[in-house]
């Protein structure tokens, strides 16, 4: 069915229904609305959502782009960004760019061609390039980084007080050796994080042993072979902090595998705070990230109007306490 079908079966013009079906540009009499939509229901006419979107400048969609959806963290903050934009009836569209630069530039340009109203963006590095979107008059926010360009709005906690406070919390505990998994160095996340442990290290005047500080990938395998790395050392450290809750899956595979006990032999603490963190065993303590909040403040700047100037919005952490620290 189409326009031509319900403007005969409404005894209307074609411009007339078009007018019902965009809301506007001209306005329609209240009857003459009622009689094309009464219309639109007897013949099924479904609105070309595309069509509509070249013809109004606004598609109703948002795009999503993230380095690696399998990534929990990620999929949970996608879950949640979705959550916000249905109660404003708006549709999430989701890009995996699976760590890739160039599989990332080609999902940005992708929605740019899709008419796309806004895009959230968390980059496969520190280096995002959203400048296609910027030139299309796109609004863009990035989640889990911020823009140190400083040209686009973004969301995203203090990484550096969230591992500050986790490290201290394993201070409190009175240990006294200290690991690190770091993450990637490309990564102003990761470097964020291995600041905040470095912070608290100095301000408590603990040695740093350079062995027990390792870069890993964000991922469970990185864990996993940082792990393997960290407990193949003559000595270990009597906790560690692991810069991500992935990492912190994978170290817990490595202390079986060499029959070390967590947190009996290495107490463990880590970033992010999804379920995984919660069912794995033992629990996993771990700064919370509010996912919640993120999405909520992500939307709402991505609604704004877009001359309403560049917003970096930090979001507050909390401690989720459990049994891999030790005491609580």
């Amino acid at each position: 069915m189409t326009r031509v079908d319900v403007a005969r079966e409404a005894g209307t013009s074609v411009a007339v229904v078009s007018y019902v079906v965009n809301g506007g540009p001209r306005p329609v009499a209240k009857s003459t609305r009622e009689r094309v939509l009464a219309a639109i229901e007897a013949v099924g006419y479904t609105p070309n959502s595309i069509a509509q979107a070249l013809a109004s400048g606004v598609s109703g969609a948002y795009g999503l782009i993230v380095p690696d959806i399998s990534n929990p963290f990620f999929a949970e903050l996608a879950h949640e960004l979705e959550e916000v934009l249905s109660t404003h009836g708006k549709v999430l569209l989701l890009g995996d760019s699976s760590e890739s630069k160039v599989r990332e530039q080609a999902l940005l340009k992708m929605f740019l061609q899709r008419q796309i109203d806004g895009i959230l963006f968390i980059g496969v590095d520190s280096d995002a390039d959203v400048q296609p979107a910027i030139d299309a008059g796109v609004q863009v926010v990035m989640l889990d980084r911020v823009d140190h360009r400083g040209s686009v709005s973004s969301v995203a906690v203090d990484n550096v007080a969230g591992a500050r406070a986790a490290t201290e919390h394993l201070i409190g505990h009175g240990y006294t050796r200290i690991g690190i998994i770091a993450g990637p160095p490309h990564l102003f996340t990761a470097g964020d994080r291995r600041g905040g442990w470095q912070s608290a290290m100095d301000a408590a005047a603990l040695p740093v042993e350079p062995r027990w500080c390792l870069e890993a990938d964000f991922s469970r395998r990185g864990g996993l072979d940082a792990g393997r790395r960290l407990f193949a050392a003559d000595a270990l450290p009597e906790a560690i902090f692991t810069s991500n809750e992935q990492q912190a899956v994978g170290v817990l595979v490595a202390a079986a595998e060499h029959g070390i006990r967590v947190p009996e032999d290495l107490a463990i603490i880590t970033f992010d705070g999804t379920d995984d963190s919660e069912f794995s065993i033992p629990a996993i303590s771990t700064v919370m990230q509010p996912l919640k909040d993120i999405a909520q403040a992500a939307v709402d700047l991505l609604t704004r109007p877009r001359d309403a100037g560049v917003v970096h919005k930090t979001c507050n952490f909390s401690l989720r306490l459990r049994t891999s620290c030790g005491q609580h």
